[in-house]
C-alpha cells in the first residue's frame, strides 16, 4: 500500500507541474459530472419542440429569455438541453471507441512483438495498409459499408485506431522481451500466455494510456465529423456533430445553433489533448523533471 501511495504520489507531482494538464482535468471532470448529471441539470428535454420559439436567441441577446439560456434550435428545442445530454454520447462514444481499439490492439501488438516471423511481418502489413489512408475517409467507407448510425461508427472509428495501439504494443513487447525478468520467467517455465499478459503487458502500458488519452479525443472528433455528414449519430440523437448538421443552413441567420456545439467539441477535445500531455510527462521517466 505504501508502494502504490508512493507511486500516485510521484505521478501527480509530475502532472501537477503542467497547469495545462490539470486545468484539462478539471474540465474533463466537470464534463463528466454534466455526463452524470444531465437530467438534473439540462432545463428541458433534449427532444422537446417549443413551436412557439424556433431559432429563439440566447439570454443575452435581444429578444432571448432565460427559458433557453442559450437558444433554440430550428425545431424550436433547448441547445443548452442538447449540449448536456450530448456530453454523454461524446464520453460513451470516447470509451466504447478506445476499450475497442485499445483491446484489439494490444492483442494484435503482443502476438506481432511476442512470436515475431510471419506474425509480425503479416499483422504490421495489414496495420500499415490501414494507416496509408486517411483516417476520417476510411471510417466514412467503413460506416458506408456498415450503415450509417452511431454503432457504426464507433466500430469503424475503432478500426481505424487501432493500428496505433497495436504498432505502440509492439514496440515496447519487442524492448521487453530483451529484459533479464522475461528470460528469467522463461527459463522457470512461463508459459506464453503468462509470459505475454501477465509478465510483458503490465510493463507496456504507460504509452499506451497516453495514446488511449489521446485516442479518446480523436474519436469524440471523428464521431463529430460523421455526425455531421450524416453517417454517425441520426437526429434527434443530441450528439455535437450531428447539432451542427443539422443547423449549418442557419449559420448567418442564428450563428448561435452552430456557435455552442462547436465550442463543446473544441473545448473537450482541447481539454483532453492537455491531460494527454500531462500524462505523457508523468509516465515517460525520460520527460521527468527534476
Amino acid at each position: 500500500m505504501r508502494m502504490r501511495a508512493a507511486v500516485l504520489a510521484e505521478f501527480w507531482h509530475y502532472f501537477s507541474q503542467n497547469r495545462g494538464a490539470v486545468a484539462g482535468l478539471v474540465v474533463f471532470l466537470l464534463l463528466v459530472l454534466t455526463a452524470l448529471m444531465a437530467p438534473v441539470l439540462a432545463p428541458h428535454s433534449p427532444t422537446q419542440q417549443f413551436r412557439d420559439a424556433l431559432l429563439a436567441p440566447p439570454v443575452w441577446v435581444e429578444g432571448g429569455s432565460w427559458k433557453f439560456i442559450l437558444g433554440s434550435d430550428p425545431l424550436g428545442r433547448d441547445i443548452l438541453s442538447r449540449l448536456i445530454y450530448g456530453a454523454r454520447f461524446s464520453l460513451f462514444i470516447g470509451v466504447v471507441v478506445v476499450a475497442i481499439a485499445v483491446t484489439g490492439g494490444i492483442l494484435i501488438g503482443l502476438a506481432a512483438g511476442y512470436f515475431g516471423g510471419a506474425v509480425d511481418v503479416f499483422a504490421m502489413r495489414v496495420m500499415d495498409i490501414i494507416l496509408a489512408f486517411p483516417s476520417l475517409l476510411l471510417a466514412l467507407v467503413l460506416v458506408a459499408v456498415l450503415g450509417p448510425g452511431l454503432g457504426n461508427a464507433m466500430i469503424a472509428i475503432a478500426l481505424v485506431l487501432q493500428p496505433h495501439f497495436a504498432r505502440l504494443t509492439r514496440a515496447a513487447v519487442m524492448s521487453e522481451l530483451r529484459r533479464e525478468y522475461v528470460v528469467s520467467a522463461r527459463v522457470v517455465g512461463a508459459s506464453h500466455l503468462r509470459l505475454m499478459f501477465v509478465t510483458i503487458l503490465p510493463n507496456c502500458l504507460a504509452p499506451l494510456i497516453v495514446q488511449g488519452t489521446l485516442s479518446f479525443s480523436t474519436a469524440i472528433l471523428d464521431a463529430a465529423a460523421l455526425g455531421f455528414l450524416g453517417m454517425g449519430a441520426q437526429p434527434p440523437t443530441p450528439e455535437w456533430g450531428t447539432m451542427l448538421a443539422e443547423a449549418r443552413e442557419f449559420i448567418l441567420r442564428a450563428w448561435w445553433v452552430v456557435t455552442f456545439p462547436g465550442l463543446a467539441i473544441l473545448v473537450t477535445v482541447l481539454a483532453i489533448n492537455l491531460m494527454g500531455d500531462g500524462l505523457r510527462d508523468a509516465l515517460d521517466p525520460k520527460l521527468k523533471r527534476s
